[in-house]
């Protein structure tokens, strides 16, 4: 069993910046996939940036410029630092780890982002 605690989120205006932390516990393999998952109001959820085991990322392109994933592969953890948030930004944003092609997904509880105009 794997669980994920996400913490960071919150309010902030046009312009400013978060970071978003996810914390992984329980029976995590040490190869694994952790990213950034994101799902706005009457949205689907969407790919924010994910982080493959190795030093591999990949990003929406709604952030590449702004955002930017890491991971301490050690303490099974996965950051995004989020710059210059717009408005559109606005989401839940769910930490997601993936072991491997074939495994389940597991979810964080998700963390509100607000980004006023």
């Amino acid at each position: 069993q794997v669980q994920l605690v996400e913490s960071g989120g919150g309010l902030v205006q046009a312009g400013g910046s978060l970071r978003l932390s996810c914390a992984a516990s329980g029976s995590v393999f040490s190869i694994n996939t952790m990213g950034w998952y994101r799902q706005a109001p009457g949205k689907q959820r969407e790919l924010v940036a994910n982080f493959i085991s190795g030093g591999s990322t990949d990003y929406a392109d709604s952030v590449k410029g702004r955002f930017t994933i890491s991971r301490d592969n050690a303490k099974n953890m996965v950051y995004l630092q989020m710059n210059s948030l717009k408005p559109e930004d606005t989401a839940v944003y769910y930490c997601h780890l993936k072991m491997a092609w074939w495994a389940r997904d597991y979810w964080g509880q998700g963390t509100q982002v607000t980004v006023s105009s």
